[in-house]
């Protein structure tokens, strides 16, 4: 039986690639609870999630190196926003002041910029991940 180095997976993937992935998934996941708490501030029913959506990290982890940085570095950007964005929200609503203008203008913001951050994906009509044996 052969070992397996320490830097690598059973499937030979760098193990820096699998966590990575991880962190992407759980940013990616975030975003979208973020995206619903929005949606709900702004007086909308919460969003279901489509395949492309609930694959996309899995998906990303597949693209070329430039469309890995750039959605990753988009994610975080979207993160900087909705955070305070959220935050804010919550202060208005805590107050008891109409929060549902300011929420629906941050929902479109959030929908825009996720639908950019996808578009990194490259067109290939493939839904899942890729599976290796």
């Amino acid at each position: 039986m052969n070992a397996v180095p320490p830097s690598t997976t059973a499937a030979g993937t760098p193990a820096f690639a699998q966590s990575g992935t991880s962190a992407m998934s759980e940013r990616w996941t975030a975003l979208a609870d973020a995206g619903n708490v929005v949606a709900t501030l702004a007086g909308l029913e919460a969003e279901g999630t489509s395949a492309e959506m609930r694959n996309f990290p899995a998906l990303i982890r597949d693209a070329e190196p430039w469309r890995r940085e750039h959605a990753e570095n988009s994610i975080a950007d979207l993160a900087a926003v909705m955070e305070p964005g959220i935050a804010a929200l919550l202060a208005l609503h805590a107050r008891g002041a109409d929060s549902r203008p300011a929420a629906l203008t941050l929902w479109r913001e959030f929908v825009s910029a996720r639908g950019a951050i996808m578009s990194v994906l490259p067109a290939t009509g493939n839904l899942g991940p890729r599976r290796t044996a």
